[in-house]
């Protein structure tokens, strides 16, 4: 009995410090570096066929998310526009795996640099990006030809995973989520006493 009492608990704790060990920020339960409940970011992503992982949020002086611009990319990636709140130019930010490098650079390109480790710098046909190469992914901060070169730069090195109150700024509910009706609505038109059928007599909205 003694060693039953004993060995019960580590049992139950092994699937714990199994998922605790697995790699991404998702398998603690957090987004990755920002403490976001995977709880929450996951059914709202996977609802878009977004990959959570894959979800990312910046800032810009003067740029404001258009909410309404929210969605996959690609395979399972994301993407979101920032529009200026003065002149209406905008920030698109694109996430999608791979990988990229110079050779990636197309004659339309004009510029095509490294400005640091995995960060890289293109332009041409009347737009410019700044890309920021992950681990397995690329995330991409492109303007329009407008916006100035060191507005993309900083909006580039401002990405970062989404906290709990920005995922839900960013993401729609999940179908069956807080949403959802937790119970029948109630109707104004129907009798309290009879067959129940709906009264015609009563002002608009029962």
């Amino acid at each position: 009995m003694t060693r039953t009492a004993r060995v019960l608990p580590l049992l139950l704790l092994a699937p714990l410090l199994l998922t605790a060990c697995g790699e991404g920020g998702e398998e603690k339960g957090e987004t990755a570096g920002t403490g976001a409940p995977a709880a929450e970011l996951g059914p709202r992503a996977r609802a878009l066929g977004i990959a959570p992982e894959l979800v990312y949020v910046t800032e810009a002086p003067g740029f404001a998310l258009a909410r309404q611009s929210v969605g996959a990319y690609g395979g399972d990636g994301f993407s979101a526009t920032y529009v200026s709140r003065e002149s209406g130019e905008q920030l698109r930010l694109y996430v999608d795996r791979g990988t990229i490098s110079a050779a990636d650079c197309t004659g339309r390109q004009t510029v095509c640099e490294e400005e640091g480790d995995g960060v890289r710098y293109r332009s041409g046909g009347g737009r410019h990006e700044y890309a920021v190469v992950k681990e397995d992914h690329v995330v991409r901060l492109e303007g329009d030809a407008g916006v100035p070169r060191d507005v993309v730069r900083k909006a580039a090195q401002g990405v970062h995973r989404p906290s709990g109150e920005e995922v839900a700024e960013l993401l729609p509910s999940a179908p069956g989520g807080d949403a959802a009706p937790t119970g029948p609505v109630e109707r104004g038109d129907l009798p309290p006493a009879g067959d129940g059928a709906p009264r015609n007599d009563v002002d608009a909205g029962g």
